[in-house]
């Protein structure tokens, strides 16, 4: 693109100093900046001026920028470093570790009985159908753990309930939940890991890991009677990068995923990041052991099995663990000292910590209704959308419905997507995308 570095500069310059103004960062003039400053080293796959947009961002908040006047206890507006925050999968890594690791606990037979043999135990969502056709398909034993890995009749059903959210002839497998809240089809594969300890499941995660990252891109394996399960996973080497860039210049940098949490803690060394910085779908545990039920955020009590780490349910764990903001707080925007300086996501499920970012937000397009919409309409200058690095999409056919059904409220309906003054977004072409 032809617009020149200082003018691109100006939105993220401009949020860093509004921010100082208010008193809550020491800000040092662009001038500052210096050649030590840390510096993105991978430059393919970058669309347009995304990647000196982000250097300018860095350059900006970090040590060496408007962040850094009055010492580390000082930046940030919340009191400590700039923080930056980015979802896992297909934003870090191509393709799913949560799948990656359904698919290996299914194929090595991993998953346990349910309590009683009564699959309504394994989710408060889950249909009396579903429950029925997976009772069916997965008759009761001796053994503790279900037969997947040759009994197909039974692992074809878990696959259909979590793949695709119905039972095996289509019926819906799931009802009675916030879709901004929860995905009980995300949060089914956190349940299903009752009965093993945090430590065992870390342990199956990291046998997938191991799998799908020396197996070939593109490659394939066989889970029950789907022959073509995707078999492989990779980091993004420009998003490794970035991570480590980041960090280098001070920034605070964290995982957000709708994936087990037990699951993410191994991926997330990967790419730099601890343990205790990735917030993944949280389990209760008793004796030691996972249980069916999930722990709480905001509002939501440990055992409601209401607010994962999704949507609007991001924003609340982010605020909850991040920026220490207890009680139903947690459900709301905060002010601009208690959020994120960067976010980076690539669907629906990331829509409502992307808009919370005050300095950019990084978006890998995935053709996702309401991401792009936001995106694309870039209200407030401080969008960012970049193809896939790994097999990006082509450009949609047709607009994105923004202005219709973009949008989808609480209860599942659809609605127009609206800007924070109650306007409405109009409908979106796609205009960054792969070859």
């Amino acid at each position: 693109m032809s617009t020149s570095p200082a003018v691109r500069r100006l939105p993220v310059l401009a949020a860093a100093l509004s921010i100082a103004a208010a008193g809550l960062v020491a800000a040092q003039p662009a001038e500052a900046h210096s050649t030590r400053c840390p510096q993105l080293a991978v430059s393919e796959g970058w669309f347009g001026d995304n990647q000196d947009r982000i250097q300018d961002l860095i350059d900006s908040y970090g040590t060496c920028g408007a962040g850094a006047g009055a010492g580390a206890g000082a930046r940030a507006g919340h009191g400590k470093k700039p923080v930056a925050v980015f979802d896992w999968d297909n934003t870090v890594v191509k393709n799913d570790v949560g799948d990656a690791t359904m698919y290996w606990l299914l194929r090595h037979s991993k998953i346990q009985r349910p309590a009683h043999g009564d699959w309504r135990t394994t989710s408060r969502y889950l249909t009396a159908a579903a429950a029925n056709s997976i009772a069916a398909a997965c008759p009761a034993g001796r053994s503790a753990t279900l037969p997947t890995a040759t009994d197909t009749r039974c692992a074809d059903e878990i696959l259909a309930v979590y793949g695709e959210g119905t039972t095996g002839k289509g019926a819906p497998a799931f009802a009675g939940y916030d879709r901004r809240t929860m995905e009980p089809s995300y949060a089914w594969l956190a349940q299903l890991l009752h009965g093993w300890t945090p430590a065992q499941v870390k342990a199956f995660a990291s046998a997938a890991r191991t799998e799908n990252l020396k197996a070939p891109a593109d490659a394939v394996q066989t889970v029950g009677s789907n022959t073509k399960a995707t078999a492989w996973v990779r980091y993004y080497d420009q998003q490794r990068d970035l991570i480590r860039t980041l960090q280098k210049s001070g920034f605070d940098v964290w995982i957000t995923s709708a994936s087990p949490e037990p699951v993410v803690d191994v991926w997330a060394r990967g790419a730099g990041v601890d343990p205790d910085h990735a917030i993944g779908i949280r389990s209760t545990t008793e004796h030691g052991r996972i249980t069916s039920h999930l722990k709480g955020c905001g509002s939501a009590k440990d055992g409601d099995d209401a607010m994962i780490t999704y949507i609007d349910g991001k924003r609340c764990w982010m605020n909850q663990e991040i920026f220490g903001v207890r009680g139903a707080a947690a459900e709301k925007v905060q002010p601009a000292k208690q959020r994120q300086v960067f976010a980076a996501g690539d669907s629906d499920t990331d829509v409502s910590f992307l808009r919370d970012a005050t300095g950019l937000r990084l978006v890998l397009n995935r053709n996702k209704n309401e991401l792009m919409c936001r995106a694309y309409d870039d209200s407030d200058g401080r969008w960012i959308v970049n193809p896939m690095f790994i097999e990006p999409k082509g450009q949609k056919a047709a607009p994105y419905p923004c202005a219709t059904t973009g949008y989808t409220e609480h209860d599942g309906t659809p609605a127009p997507v609206r800007r924070a003054d109650g306007s409405v977004v109009p409908d979106q072409w796609d205009s960054v995308y792969g070859g």
